[in-house]
């Protein structure tokens, strides 16, 4: 027989399920607010996390701006 394939899954298995259900709920409902948010205040918004507008590349703006590094003539 094969008893694997229909076995009832453990309380603790169900729990586990539950909590990842849970929390996938959770990160979706998250997104959509700060999605929201950000319309709100007419910025765009990446949940991947992006590295634009970073320090490093506030930094490299800022030193644009000043004129310092790059071609002096």
């Amino acid at each position: 027989m094969n008893q694997d394939s229909e076995r009832e899954p453990t309380l603790g298995e169900i729990e586990l399920e539950v909590l990842a259900e849970g929390r996938e709920w959770m990160r979706q409902r998250l997104q959509q607010k700060l999605q929201e948010r950000a319309e709100r205040i007419s910025q765009s918004f990446s949940p991947r996390g992006t590295k634009a507008g970073s320090t490093a590349e506030k930094k490299v703006d800022a030193g644009k701006q000043r004129g310092v590094g790059g071609n002096r003539d």
